[in-house]
């Protein structure tokens, strides 16, 4: 849930709840990850999750993101902006992981890829249980030889990104059951289900079918503790949309979330170039959200978003429990 959804409130308020929060450390700065986990900290006594991305190779070329910035110029110029500078980095990686080794969440989790050997030794020696969010067989099996504590198992239907490892792939269209077998078929690891979970029923379903645990996003989104911005608040409640999409228009990645003008007409000419597309696209889609325009802006949710509910943390794991 990188980009505000996930916060140090809503972490605390799960883990008061009984269940483990997760703060996303995608996009931020190293010195404000640290922040929030220092934050999440102060507010629970309960174990904390973190979440990195792990950098991967872009999958594009100048002259595609060239052809990309063209097509969105008149969007932003309606907004009063510029596309951003499509340029390449590493989220801060080593300086994330630096702040994992010093302030030591329960658990760490790792999204497109796999931190190297000496990275897994060096967080395991800090006391650190190792997560790895796998769509594959074959990424569950490089995942447990390098040494991963646990596999989140991600199925199609969940919302924002997919945790393809090669960010040149398209997804994998097995469903979230069909995956899961796959996956236990090659390891023994624990595995944790996710993608497009939103009711109790959706929970038992999984751990009926191997799963140790269950891991929700979108269900969480309309969570009072939640950062997400209110226009992504008010898409997910309107009658206006009424489907998910999987886009790559938004990141250069592909991810699924609402439906709207943005992914119909941009997708088509989308290059796979992650993060350039991000930081091309990040002007337009803070411009479309001051504006109040969910057409212009990544609404991230699952295929179930509509059963999101509202209401606090803890009394939406009461309905899931």
């Amino acid at each position: 849930m990188a980009g505000g959804p996930s916060t140090p409130e809503l972490v605390a308020a799960a883990g008061a709840a009984g269940a483990l929060g997760f703060l996303a450390g995608g996009y931020l700065s190293a010195p404000v990850f640290a922040e929030r986990i220092r934050a999440a900290r102060a507010l629970t006594t309960g174990p904390v999750g973190a979440n990195v991305f792990v950098p991967q190779p872009s999958a594009g070329t100048p002259e595609a993101l060239a052809r990309y910035a063209a097509t969105l110029r008149p969007l932003a110029e309606r907004y009063g902006v510029e596309p951003g500078e499509p340029r390449y980095d590493d989220d801060d990686w080593a300086a994330k992981l630096d702040v994992l080794t010093d302030l030591r969440p329960e658990v760490a989790s790792f999204t497109f890829g796999l931190p190297g050997e000496r990275d897994c030794r060096r967080l395991r020696a800090a006391g650190i249980t190792l997560v790895a969010t796998v769509t594959t067989a074959a990424e569950a099996r490089l995942a447990a030889e390098r040494g991963m504590d646990a596999l989140v198992v991600q199925g199609p239907s969940a919302g924002g990104h997919r945790g393809t490892f090669d960010p040149a792939a398209s997804p994998a269209s097995l469903s979230l059951a069909e995956t899961l077998s796959a996956v236990r078929a090659v390891t023994d690891l624990p595995v944790i289900a996710a993608g497009g979970l939103m009711t109790a029923d959706d929970i038992a379903r999984v751990r009926t079918a191997g799963a140790v645990a269950a891991q929700l996003g979108t269900a969480f989104l309309l969570a009072d503790e939640a950062g997400t911005n209110p226009v992504h608040r008010a898409a997910l409640r309107s009658d206006e949309f009424t489907e998910t999409a999987v886009t790559k228009a938004f990141s250069g990645r592909y991810a699924r979330g609402l439906r709207n003008r943005f992914i119909d007409d941009h997708e088509p000419r989308a290059p796979l170039a992650y993060p350039e597309v991000h930081h091309l696209t990040a002007p337009v889609r803070a411009a479309a959200v001051r504006a109040g325009d969910p057409q212009a802006v990544n609404l991230w949710a699952g295929t179930g978003f509509r059963r999101a509910r509202t209401g606090s943390v803890a009394a939406i794991l009461s309905g899931l429990a």
